[in-house]
């Protein structure tokens, strides 16, 4: 078992097994060194400056001493118990340093040194090694090709990075893949006096994992909030199991690079050429409660607002502010994040208007104009924030000559404390020179402070989504009977594909195992008389279709004719198909259904991934419009839920000017088996069930088209 299964398995051991790393009591430094600006030296130098609690080891083969401390020529020779070693060694040398590590019982090594699975098969072979190496004394590995770790906890003080600066202590835990952007995101952290608990630099994920951090900072007491820096993912099915988990008790934020280089692949079927890796990181997070950011600027502007302030309780934003314009460019961000600027009551506004100039705007937002001295901004914080229809507060500060940057922010830290402790504030300070550090000095604490409004807005829509994804019920699997397990089963076991296409016959009896209505259809060879009598007997009207492999959308070359009402128009649709396409392999003879929205519904399979379920607004315009939503199975009922809610045409589903509602419940139950089905059948390459027409109740949802590729048997 990896490491990677042994976290899914038991998250618990996983996280327990990382004390090591975060809270070790003694620490090697194997590669220390007499020169300055080495690697090795710097991080020597800053367990030293920055206090770690515990023994230090350098290690080094002639040295006696380094930093003032006595040096061992290797981990064997200290002879005391060592938690963690950090190793800065030239690649070639890491594997037998690791060995001497898992010799002398070390419990966790973190590998600076480079040279590994990043610079090809050589580097990649030697880097299982040292996995393997680590597996097999039970040791955890940390990098390689990393920049190491940090605890501000003050009965730890682990500073084992080369970073030249030592951040705050906080509340958020970060990870990062990249071990350059740790060192900026450290150096950010400090510039905006943003807290940190645990910091590490993962590198190239030999053994420990986004997982592993997940499970350990779920119940580390001084993680309030997580914030990542991905570029790619280990085990996607065990964060999509363990992440809901955390993020209901802690958020979770992430930057997850490679958008431009995961575009839409080639593909044969509608659900296939709709997703992207892109599209599938962005479910897996939908689904999981992920917050996803798009820069760091971000994770930076939502977890500063998370580390701080209570989850907002609703999307009603009270703004008090000092300049019009500024004001106006909140209420616009706001409106454009979904959040709300309600009218303030009428009381409200009349205590407002007591002490306020005549200038002023007592609506939502408060424009107090620009000579607004400190008192005001703190009356009107404290009338706005005591507003039942509020749920949040913006102060917007504007530097003008009469006032004094620091008398304002000290004013609006006292009103923060007079807010009812379920509601946030968070603050703008459009000025050059930042924000006054005696902003978060208050009885409030730390309060959040951006430079512009756009970025507050995007921070408190945030928290405020996340919120409602965590007051939502927790959903239940789709799942399919035994026997209809065991009929899908069989029937892999003897439908024979060809290059990979199933027939839509063979398709139809898959659906109708699993529950999902099939319009009823007969199919044939490619003869116009045959195909006419199969219509007389299953009854008109009647939908014909040509069937050829080499046609993806039948509709794109007249391969299907609807609403035929006799033998002979059949007939003569035939005729006129094989004329057309040239090459049809057969005829498939439907039963028309009645009109109702046209659905689309199926799978395709993403290689980090896995399965993805798709569902949205189909019909012959799907890959136009590309009205639809995703997510990594296994889904529950309120993912389904969310996928729906998530398509801009939702409203067809209720009725729209003057069209009939037709059934979500029906719709639902196709993308609930759909997923479930997925789970069972893993040879699924794609599959599309397009159109899916949706009828009003009780007549439910039947697939009228459909397409499946199954990948080969191994």
């Amino acid at each position: 078992m990896t490491h990677a299964e042994a976290t899914e398995a038991d998250p618990a051991a996983a996280a327990a097994s990382l004390s090591a790393v975060f809270a070790p009591r003694s620490v090697a430094v194997i590669g220390s060194s007499r020169k300055q600006g080495t690697i090795g030296r710097a991080i020597l130098d800053n367990l030293i400056r920055d206090g770690f609690k515990g023994p230090i080891y350098p290690i080094h083969p002639v040295a006696p001493e380094l930093a003032g401390r006595p040096c061992a020529r290797s981990v064997l020779a200290v002879g005391k118990p060592i938690d963690l070693a950090i190793v800065a060694v030239p690649a070639a040398a890491v594997e037998d340093v690791v060995r001497d590590c898992a010799s002398a019982g070390v419990r966790a090594v973190v590998v600076i040194s480079a040279g590994f699975a990043e610079v090809g098969e050589d580097g990649r072979a030697a880097e299982q090694r040292l996995h393997d190496l680590a597996r097999a004394s039970g040791m955890r590995l940390v990098g390689p090709n990393c920049m190491g770790v940090l605890s501000t906890a003050p009965d730890v003080r682990l500073d084992a990075t080369f970073s030249p600066a030592f951040p705050p202590a906080g509340n958020i835990s970060f990870a990062t893949q990249s071990g350059a952007l740790g060192l900026a995101m450290i150096d950010h952290a400090r510039a905006l006096e943003l807290g940190i608990a645990d910091f590490i630099s993962i590198g190239n994920r030999a053994d420990v994992s986004t997982n592993d951090l997940l499970a350990y900072w779920q119940h580390e007491p001084h993680t309030r909030v997580i914030a990542l820096y991905l570029e790619s993912f280990g085990n996607p099915h065990a964060f999509a199991r363990l992440a809901p988990q955390v993020s209901r008790e802690k958020p979770i934020v992430a930057v997850k690079s490679g958008r431009s280089a995961a575009g839409t692949r080639a593909a044969s079927s509608h659900s296939a050429s709709l997703a992207s890796l892109d599209i599938g990181i962005d479910a897996l997070f939908a689904q999981t409660g992920v917050i996803r950011v798009d820069t760091l600027e971000q994770l930076f502007d939502v977890a500063g607002l998370l580390s701080s302030q209570p989850s907002p309780l609703g999307r009603r934003v009270g703004v008090v502010t000092n300049a019009g314009g500024p004001g106006i460019l909140l209420a616009d961000a706001c409106a454009a994040q979904g959040l709300t600027l309600p009218t303030l009551s009428d009381e409200t506004m009349l205590a407002l208007r007591s002490f306020l100039p005549s200038q002023a705007s007592v609506t939502n937002p408060v424009d107090m104009i620009a000579s607004a001295p400190p008192d005001h901004f703190e009356q009107a914080i404290r009338l706005v924030g005591a507003e039942p229809d509020i749920d949040a507060v913006i102060a917007i500060y504007v530097p003008p000559l009469v006032t004094q940057p620091e008398e304002v922010a000290a004013a609006i830290a006292r009103a923060a404390g007079s807010l009812p402790a379920t509601k946030p504030i968070a603050t703008v300070f459009m000025s050059s020179k930042g924000t006054p550090a005696v902003l978060s000095r208050g009885p409030r604490g730390k309060i959040p402070s951006y430079s512009f409004p756009e970025n507050a807005a995007m921070a408190l829509a945030a928290a405020v989504r996340h919120q409602e994804w965590c007051d939502r019920p927790v959903g239940a699997p789709a799942e399919l009977s035994r026997k209809q397990v065991d009929a899908v089963r069989d029937w892999a076991h003897h439908v024979v594909p060809h290059d990979g296409w199933v027939s839509f016959e063979s398709i139809a009896t898959l659906l109708e195992i699993i529950g999902v209505r099939v319009a009823p259809s007969r199919s044939c060879a490619p003869d116009p008389d045959v195909a006419a009598a199969i219509a007389g007997e299953l009854g008109f009207p009647i939908v014909l279709k040509a069937n050829a492999r080499h046609v993806l959308h039948k509709t794109d070359v007249g391969g299907v004719a609807l609403g035929l009402t006799d033998e002979s128009e059949v007939l003569a649709s035939a005729r006129a198909m094989i004329d057309r396409i040239g090459h049809v392999e057969g005829f498939t003879i439907q039963k028309q259904i009645p009109a109702g929205v046209e659905a689309i519904v199926g799978l395709t399979s993403d290689p980090s991934l896995g399965p993805l379920l798709v569902a949205g607004i189909g019909g012959v315009a799907v890959e136009l419009y590309k009205d639809v939503a995703f997510r990594v199975t296994p889904v529950t009922d309120r993912d389904v839920d969310a996928m729906l809610g998530d398509l801009r045409g939702k409203a067809l589903l209720d009725g729209f000017r003057g069209s009939h509602p037709v059934s979500r419940d029906a719709l639902r139950e196709v993308m609930l088996r759909i997923g479930a089905l997925a789970e069972v059948l893993h040879e699924i390459a794609e599959l599309d069930i397009n159109p899916l027409i949706v009828l009003p109740d009780p007549r439910g949802a039947i697939a009228v088209d459909a397409r499946l590729r199954m990948k080969p048997r191994k």
